[in-house]
């Protein structure tokens, strides 16, 4: 049995950033991981050719920014080498191997009791703290939902957190479930592998550039929600012109709100728009069912296809998957329970987290 003031859970940039913000105030912490390995989400499963959607004021830790030179919207490779610096000047050492089993506040003693296997000696260890801290990350799991008749497809399907490009496709007929900004960029990269891609647009989506949303983010600082919505809104559809012939449709919302109400944010296009325009992807309804290889769409139609890649996120938590309590409070509990990175505001909302709970952790010792 190991005691200590903070027990974080997870080794992702919202751990990475709650370790640090408490080392800087010298308030002692242990950081568990299941994996091998820091921010393992970004090492092992994210595609190749990702970028992060975001410009890079907007995806820094706290206490440390991007090198000089890092370009704007940084690289996957990029972003890996930016976190394992990181954790290295901020002097972190996750316990990797580590699987949370159980926790729980163990009233007797005031303090939360953590029970781990280790993964590598099959072991149990035993872990105690005043405080702790859940950091595991909103898109730690992928999720593949239930479809009727997935069952019986005869062909791969994966999440698309197992994608690593398109050369295992090469020349298949791939159907893309989602458009989100996984989804759109993954189609895109199938289709330059020569693969024969489809999207499935199941919900309405807001679809803008990177520097479209740049643009609003900026002027969110300076101007209210619903004026800076209906400013880039206007900008996408000069740009993209009317989607709804191709499959796509606005939600009622704008693209800010939304973000600020649910945590979704608006798909960002790198290119599969005009591949979308002449033909080289094409834009499907919502599945009905699946028999065998063939997939029948709720407009009546059906296609065959090879694969199925799965763009969706489960929930953690609660029924929706999230912390009881919404930004911008989710991220304190009662008896020194704290959630990181869960208020569906990117690395910007997991900064803000990291430095709120380590703050509220001093002013309690």
């Amino acid at each position: 049995m190991e005691e200590t003031y903070v027990i974080i859970v997870g080794a992702g940039p919202a751990g990475l950033a709650t370790s640090a913000c408490l080392n800087l105030q010298n308030i002692s912490n242990i950081v568990l991981e299941k994996e091998d390995c820091c921010v393992s989400l970004w090492k092992k499963r994210a595609y190749d050719r990702l970028k992060l959607h975001l410009a890079k004021q907007f995806c820094e830790l706290p206490h440390m920014p991007f090198p000089n030179g890092t370009p704007n919207f940084v690289p996957r490779k990029d972003f890996i080498h930016y976190l394992d610096n990181y954790t290295s000047h901020f002097e972190i050492s996750p316990r990797y191997h580590r699987s949370v089993e159980l926790a729980f506040f163990d009233r007797s003693i005031g303090k939360w009791r953590v029970v781990v296997e280790n993964r590598l000696s099959k072991g149990e260890e035993v872990y105690l703290g005043k405080f702790l801290v859940v950091a595991s990350g909103e898109n730690s799991e992928g999720f593949i939902p239930r479809m009727k008749g997935l069952e019986s497809f005869e062909g791969e399907f994966i999440h698309a957190s197992g994608y690593k490009n398109g050369e295992d496709f090469y020349g298949k007929q791939v159907l893309v479930v989602g458009s989100g900004n996984s989804g759109m960029e993954i189609a895109y990269d199938l289709s330059n592998w020569n693969v024969k891609a489809s999207i499935c647009v199941r919900s309405p989506v807001h679809i803008l550039t990177k520097e479209i949303v740049f643009m609003g983010m900026v002027m969110l600082k300076f101007l209210p929600v619903k004026l800076v919505d209906m400013m880039t809104l206007l900008a996408g559809k000069l740009k993209f012109g009317d989607l709804s012939k191709y499959g796509f449709h606005w939600p009622k919302q704008g693209p800010f709100l939304i973000k600020q109400l649910t945590g979704r944010s608006p798909t960002i296009d790198v290119g599969c728009i005009d591949k979308i325009k002449i033909g080289q992807i094409k834009v499907l309804p919502s599945i009905l069912s699946i028999d065998g290889n063939e997939i029948k769409l709720d407009n009546g139609e059906s296609n065959r296809f090879d694969a199925i890649i799965f763009d969706e996120d489960q929930d953690l938590f609660n029924n929706q998957g999230n912390p009881k309590s919404g930004f911008p409070n989710h991220w304190k509990g009662q008896n020194g329970l704290y959630c990181a990175g869960f208020g569906k505001k990117g690395l910007f909302g997991i900064s803000i987290d990291a430095q709120n709970i380590a703050n509220d952790i001093r002013f309690m010792l």
